[in-house]
Protein backbone atom coordinates (compact mmCIF):
# COMPACT_ATOMS: atom_id res chain seq x y z
CA UNK A 1 0.00 0.00 0.00
CA UNK A 2 1.29 3.15 -0.70
CA UNK A 3 2.92 4.98 2.13
CA UNK A 4 0.16 8.30 2.19
CA UNK A 5 -2.62 6.19 2.94
CA UNK A 6 -4.00 5.61 6.31
CA UNK A 7 -6.79 2.62 7.19
CA UNK A 8 -8.71 3.86 10.61
CA UNK A 9 -11.86 3.68 11.98
CA UNK A 10 -14.32 6.96 11.28
CA UNK A 11 -15.20 9.21 13.01
CA UNK A 12 -17.39 11.74 13.52
CA UNK A 13 -16.12 14.39 12.05
CA UNK A 14 -15.86 12.04 8.52
CA UNK A 15 -18.89 11.72 8.45
CA UNK A 16 -19.98 14.58 5.52
CA UNK A 17 -16.70 13.13 3.68
CA UNK A 18 -18.22 10.17 4.30
CA UNK A 19 -21.73 10.82 2.93
CA UNK A 20 -20.11 12.02 -0.19
CA UNK A 21 -18.09 8.84 -0.65
CA UNK A 22 -21.57 6.92 -0.51
CA UNK A 23 -23.00 9.03 -2.69
CA UNK A 24 -20.07 7.84 -5.20
CA UNK A 25 -20.13 4.14 -4.52
CA UNK A 26 -24.22 4.61 -5.28
CA UNK A 27 -23.18 5.90 -8.54
CA UNK A 28 -20.56 3.68 -9.10
CA UNK A 29 -23.01 0.49 -8.49
CA UNK A 30 -25.92 2.34 -10.47
CA UNK A 31 -27.81 3.28 -7.50
CA UNK A 32 -29.98 5.46 -6.68
CA UNK A 33 -28.47 7.75 -3.31
CA UNK A 34 -29.78 11.06 -1.38
CA UNK A 35 -28.07 12.78 1.17
CA UNK A 36 -30.62 13.42 2.99
CA UNK A 37 -30.82 12.97 6.78
CA UNK A 38 -27.99 10.88 6.70
CA UNK A 39 -26.07 12.52 8.57
CA UNK A 40 -27.95 12.41 11.75
CA UNK A 41 -28.97 8.07 11.14
CA UNK A 42 -25.70 7.45 10.45
CA UNK A 43 -24.11 9.19 13.37
CA UNK A 44 -26.82 7.08 15.42
CA UNK A 45 -25.47 3.84 13.95
CA UNK A 46 -21.66 4.29 14.11
CA UNK A 47 -21.69 6.36 17.63
CA UNK A 48 -23.92 5.04 20.15
CA UNK A 49 -23.24 3.25 23.40
CA UNK A 50 -24.07 -0.19 21.39
CA UNK A 51 -23.06 0.76 17.62
CA UNK A 52 -24.86 -1.03 14.77
CA UNK A 53 -22.64 -0.20 12.25
CA UNK A 54 -18.86 -0.32 12.40
CA UNK A 55 -16.81 1.28 9.74
CA UNK A 56 -13.00 1.64 8.52
CA UNK A 57 -11.77 4.44 6.21
CA UNK A 58 -9.07 4.76 3.93
CA UNK A 59 -7.51 8.38 4.46
CA UNK A 60 -4.85 10.41 2.56
CA UNK A 61 -3.97 13.50 3.41
CA UNK A 62 -7.56 15.20 5.31
CA UNK A 63 -9.13 13.36 2.63
CA UNK A 64 -11.38 10.49 2.59
CA UNK A 65 -10.52 7.71 -0.23
CA UNK A 66 -12.61 4.66 0.23
CA UNK A 67 -14.43 3.01 3.35
CA UNK A 68 -15.31 -0.42 4.22
CA UNK A 69 -18.47 -1.13 6.84
CA UNK A 70 -19.46 -4.27 8.64
CA UNK A 71 -21.91 -5.42 11.17
CA UNK A 72 -22.26 -8.56 13.08
CA UNK A 73 -25.10 -10.63 12.02
CA UNK A 74 -26.48 -14.45 13.48
CA UNK A 75 -26.48 -17.40 11.14
CA UNK A 76 -29.27 -19.90 12.43
CA UNK A 77 -27.69 -22.26 10.25
CA UNK A 78 -24.12 -21.87 11.46
CA UNK A 79 -25.85 -21.15 15.49
CA UNK A 80 -22.63 -18.72 15.55
CA UNK A 81 -22.25 -14.95 14.58
CA UNK A 82 -20.33 -13.92 11.59
CA UNK A 83 -19.36 -10.67 9.89
CA UNK A 84 -21.71 -9.05 7.02
CA UNK A 85 -19.72 -6.40 4.88
CA UNK A 86 -22.00 -3.83 4.23
CA UNK A 87 -20.08 -1.56 1.40
CA UNK A 88 -16.27 -1.59 0.51
CA UNK A 89 -15.47 1.41 -2.05
CA UNK A 90 -12.45 2.56 -3.14
CA UNK A 91 -12.46 6.40 -5.53
CA UNK A 92 -10.51 5.42 -8.83
CA UNK A 93 -7.06 6.91 -8.25
CA UNK A 94 -6.43 4.54 -5.53
CA UNK A 95 -7.77 0.75 -6.82
CA UNK A 96 -5.33 -1.66 -8.03
CA UNK A 97 -2.70 -0.30 -5.71
CA UNK A 98 -3.48 -2.90 -2.54
CA UNK A 99 -5.59 -0.48 -0.81
CA UNK A 100 -8.43 -2.34 -1.43
CA UNK A 101 -6.53 -5.67 -0.13
CA UNK A 102 -5.37 -4.29 2.74
CA UNK A 103 -9.02 -3.33 3.57
CA UNK A 104 -10.31 -5.93 3.65
CA UNK A 105 -7.15 -7.51 5.61
CA UNK A 106 -7.96 -4.98 8.52
CA UNK A 107 -11.79 -6.04 7.81
CA UNK A 108 -10.73 -9.82 8.71
CA UNK A 109 -8.78 -9.09 11.65
CA UNK A 110 -11.81 -6.69 12.95
CA UNK A 111 -13.92 -10.00 12.45
CA UNK A 112 -11.15 -12.04 14.60
CA UNK A 113 -11.23 -9.46 17.00
CA UNK A 114 -15.27 -9.80 17.19
CA UNK A 115 -15.30 -13.65 17.93
CA UNK A 116 -16.46 -14.89 14.47
CA UNK A 117 -14.97 -16.85 11.82
CA UNK A 118 -16.66 -15.61 8.99
CA UNK A 119 -17.47 -12.85 6.54
CA UNK A 120 -19.97 -12.42 4.36
CA UNK A 121 -20.64 -9.75 1.54
CA UNK A 122 -22.11 -9.11 -2.06
CA UNK A 123 -21.89 -7.60 -5.00
CA UNK A 124 -24.01 -7.05 -8.45
CA UNK A 125 -23.35 -9.22 -10.96
CA UNK A 126 -21.91 -6.28 -13.12
CA UNK A 127 -19.29 -5.64 -11.17
CA UNK A 128 -16.47 -7.62 -12.97
CA UNK A 129 -13.74 -5.97 -11.56
CA UNK A 130 -14.61 -6.55 -7.61
CA UNK A 131 -15.52 -10.27 -8.60
CA UNK A 132 -12.03 -10.83 -9.62
CA UNK A 133 -10.94 -8.89 -6.97
CA UNK A 134 -12.30 -11.40 -4.14
CA UNK A 135 -11.86 -14.38 -6.47
CA UNK A 136 -8.42 -13.26 -6.03
CA UNK A 137 -8.38 -12.88 -2.26
CA UNK A 138 -9.52 -16.40 -2.02
CA UNK A 139 -13.08 -15.90 -1.55
CA UNK A 140 -15.56 -18.23 -2.57
CA UNK A 141 -19.10 -17.37 -3.99
CA UNK A 142 -22.97 -18.37 -3.28
CA UNK A 143 -25.32 -18.13 -6.61
CA UNK A 144 -28.32 -16.62 -4.54
CA UNK A 145 -30.75 -13.98 -5.67
CA UNK A 146 -31.30 -10.75 -2.94
CA UNK A 147 -34.71 -9.67 -2.91
CA UNK A 148 -35.77 -6.49 -1.12
CA UNK A 149 -39.03 -5.25 0.03
CA UNK A 150 -39.92 -1.83 0.24
CA UNK A 151 -42.47 -0.88 3.11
Amino acid sequence: MPNNYKIRFIRQDDLEQFITLCELHAQYEKAEYSAAGKLEKLQKVFFSDSPKLFGLVVESGSELKGFATYMTQYSTWNAEEYVYLDCLFLVEEIRAKGIGKNLMTRVKQEAKRLGCTLIQWQTPDFNEGAIRFYKRLGAKSKDKKRFYWNI
